[in-house]
């Protein structure tokens, strides 16, 4: 049976000598991995640039029930980039996003409005000029709403604890070691203030930034199982403002 859906790519693996699995989150099927085989010339069908992580595509692929793959027939640029392939702060966004997501979304199902979510935020940042340091913070904060563990902030009053396994402020120190003290909850609720409107009026050093990835990492690993280690958080480190 053959799908068109638009895909946004999160990461490839090569498979024998000419061909690549492509990891999709797509619109109309969730998470989508398929088989294609790529070339350099300009008479191949398709070339592995088309294939660059967080590329936004439309895409036409065959699958099947018995198989855990899909074969890909089509696939075009739905959404040209005007700067992250460019821009090396956002390059860096980009491929940490695409490993974030690889991770989020590895069970997801269909669900159109997260992809929405998720495509309208790439286009932001592709075009936004200003205040983007902090937008990997903004972006997976803003994504736990719709996984279903958003941080409950009608609990959060002055000098709150914040616990990580239940996603809300308290003012008492729960029955394990999985919450923040107040400073760092305080970082919690600063994501949570956050929006594409008001992004560029927060400022952090590089240390605040690191740490604050550090705690919501965490965060997501309680309430994702097998979340893997980001390897891309290394080069988003070294490239943080």
């Amino acid at each position: 049976m053959e799908q068109k859906t638009r895909g946004i790519v999160l990461r490839t693996v090569k498979y024998g000598d000419q061909k690549i699995i492509v990891d999709l989150l797509s619109r109309e099927e969730g998470r989508l991995s398929c088989v294609c085989k790529v070339g350099t010339s300009a008479k191949s069908k398709f070339r592995r640039q088309l294939f660059q992580p967080l590329t936004i595509l439309e895409i036409v692929a065959e699958r099947s029930p018995r198989q855990p793959l899909g074969q890909l027939r089509e696939a075009r640029l739905a959404v040209p980039y005007t700067s992250i392939p460019f821009d090396g702060a956002k390059l860096s966004i980009a491929f940490f996003l695409a490993e974030f997501l690889s991770f989020a979304t590895r069970d997801m199902h269909t669900d159109s409005t997260l992809y929405d979510f998720v495509e309208q935020s790439l286009a932001w940042l592709d075009m936004s000029d200003r205040g983007i340091a902090n937008f990997h913070l903004m972006f997976i904060m803003r994504l736990s709403r719709f996984l279903g563990f958003f941080p409950d902030t009608d609990s959060y009053t002055s000098g709150a604890l914040f616990d990580l396994r239940e996603g809300r402020f308290t003012s008492v120190a729960p029955f394990h070691t999985d919450f923040l003290k107040p400073e760092d909850a305080g970082r919690m609720l600063t994501l949570i203030r956050m929006s594409p409107s008001n992004l560029h009026l927060f400022q952090m050093s590089r240390h605040d930034r690191n740490r604050t990835v550090d705690l919501i990492l965490h965060f997501y690993r309680l309430h994702i199982p097998a979340f893997g280690e980001m390897k891309t958080l290394k080069v988003l480190r070294e490239d943080s403002i």
